[in-house]
């Protein structure tokens, strides 16, 4: 049963990887049509940026999410306890000791970040340390370890800044459209071609950054529901991160926390109740513990 969620997980993953990339792809074709070019010139320029962002991003993101959090590292004197079961984790899922830092923050949390498991580094509030034993501590850890070990670290990152590409895109499509900037070629168009013009235009004004948001969003509960499970085989103790997702879901809201961090930590730490779950970071707590408890 582990082994085939985990399995099953990661072809989701891919396949949202996939409808990010179609999604860039149509706004750049849009923009092409916007500014009277072929569409390969668009989408070339999309992926082009894309990358050239991404490159830009990943030159240290740990740092980056760990200032917006303001979360300070530390080491193993200062808490000898979560020092080693974060040094145990890891060495079981065979991955590099990753960086440890605190966030003064009485509601339970944790995430991980990083470009990648040799440069990855790991997050705990002061709510976690003083509400959590070991057990539990241990469950919490191996989530964050098996993000790492997943590279789900890099998965997010790249899935922010597809979505912040998209949207980028998007508004310099709506301030196309603004300045009146159109093709002289429409007139000899037929009806279907114009038609799907209109239609790409609507994609990049609106459509375009709704659906990179709702697909990033499917991508982080996808993960979750990984990583609990991956945790699972760390520990070989399901019962520890049941407990440990029971008390941070019924914690407060956080106070430290940076909302494009949101989908990072291990629960949402804005306790956001939305209208529809297409708009959650993370999937339903009952939903995952029901999952863990058939492991």
């Amino acid at each position: 049963m582990l082994y085939k969620q985990i399995a099953q997980n990661k072809r989701k993953t891919a396949i949202l990887m996939v409808v990010f990339v179609i999604i860039l792809a149509l706004v750049g074709a849009g923009i092409s049509y916007l500014v009277g070019v072929k569409p390969t010139f668009g989408i070339s320029w999309a992926i082009i940026g894309s990358i050239i962002y991404l490159f830009i991003v990943l030159l240290d993101p740990a740092s980056l999410v760990m200032s917006l959090n303001h979360a300070q590292p530390i080491h193993e004197q200062d808490d000898p306890e979560l020092w080693h079961v974060v040094e145990d984790m890891a060495m079981v899922a065979q991955v590099p000791m990753p960086n440890i830092y605190l966030i003064n923050d009485k509601s339970p949390n944790a995430f991980a970040t990083g470009r990648d498991p040799k440069h990855s580094s790991i997050a705990v509030t002061s709510g976690l340390r003083e509400r959590l034993d070991r057990s539990e501590l241990e469950g919490v850890i191996g989530h964050e370890i098996s993000h790492i070990k997943n590279y789900d670290i890099i998965v997010s990152t790249v899935g922010v800044v597809l979505v912040g590409v998209i949207s980028f895109l998007s508004d310099i499509g709506s301030r196309l459209i603004w300045w009146g900037i159109d093709n002289d070629d429409d007139d000899n168009n037929s009806i279907l071609v114009t038609i799907f013009k209109i239609v790409s235009v609507i994609f990049v004004l609106l459509l375009g950054p709704i659906a990179a948001i709702l697909a990033q969003m499917a991508l982080s509960r996808n993960r979750e529901f990984l990583a609990d499970a991956s945790s699972v085989k760390l520990t070989r103790n399901p019962q520890g991160l049941i407990t440990a997702l029971e008390k941070i879901s019924n914690s407060a809201p956080m106070k430290q926390a940076d909302r494009s961090s949101a989908g990072l930590y291990i629960e949402d730490p804005f306790k956001t109740k939305s209208f529809s779950r297409l708009l959650d970071t993370h999937p339903p707590t009952e939903e995952r513990i029901a999952r863990l408890k058939k492991m």
